[in-house]
């Protein structure tokens, strides 16, 4: 390709940066706000967008902050862990939304932050953050702690090193996030009592493939005053299902 090589490894690159600087907490993005946290000049950054734009992986709104487009997503879902893991989990998170009626979500390990390959909103009134897509910090969910106490020590040093308050409850202290982790590693489950949004509480448990954990599967709700234990046992067994599942489509191809 004429012009290849470096000059085209900086295009990418610069493409890259433009459609990392989106994220959970920052869904839309004004033209300078976007170029900054892109670390691009706005000149530079507005011609990359309106490439985007023009092959839908960027959209415009009327007040001109720009969004991620459908291509992104529809791209996204071609990613095996994306299709293979979701759509095995599938059926399970379906039985345990109809038997709880509560937010029900599965994510995976992103670096340090858990991303949600799926979520089942629940009926009842209970604020959720979490959205199929989102990456959320892996210290302030049930999934994230999960997937936490089963990450590499690098992982878990750089996470219990940067601890951020996000709610009154969030957990700070790197030794007593160690001994969740220790928990939840000896007990097989993890909970979260409104650290990372008010009003919202959740248990979780590993899923796994060969004996590593593959993902996590959680349960959202208001409080664990009388459901902890039987929605601990159901998450279990959906999540030995999954694993099995998993199994099965490995064995046959």
């Amino acid at each position: 390709m004429a012009g290849g090589g470096p000059a085209g490894a900086s295009l990418v690159a610069r493409t890259m940066d433009v459609l990392g600087a989106f994220g959970d907490r920052h869904r839309r993005l004004a033209l300078t706000e976007l170029a900054r946290r892109a670390g691009l000049p706005p000149p530079t950054a507005l011609r990359i967008v309106r490439q985007l734009i023009a092959c839908g992986a960027l959209t415009r709104a009327a007040d001109g902050t720009y969004a991620v487009g459908r291509r992104m997503w529809d791209i996204g879902l071609l990613a095996p862990i994306e299709t293979d893991l979701k759509d095995v989990a599938a059926p399970f998170l379906h039985d345990l939304y109809a038997a709880t009626r509560a937010t029900v979500h599965i994510a995976v390990r992103d670096d340090d932050r858990a991303l949600y390959l799926d979520v089942l909103a629940g009926s009842v009134s209970v604020p959720v953050v979490s959205r199929a897509g989102s990456l959320l910090p892996l210290y302030t969910t049930g999934v994230g702690k999960v997937l936490l106490a089963d990450a590499p020590w690098d992982v878990v040093h750089r996470v219990l090193a940067s601890l951020t308050r996000i709610t009154p409850y969030t957990i700070t202290s790197p030794g007593l996030l160690q001994r969740q982790l220790e928990s939840c590693r000896h007990d097989g489950y993890a909970t979260t009592s409104e650290e990372m949004t008010l009003g919202a509480c959740s248990v979780a448990v590993p899923v796994r493939a060969e004996r590593r954990v593959v993902a996590a599967i959680g349960v959202v709700v208001p409080s664990f005053d009388r459901d902890s234990r039987r929605l601990t046992s159901g998450l279990q067994v959906a999540a030995q299902g999954i694993s099995r599942e998993l199994a099965r489509r490995q064995a046959y191809g």
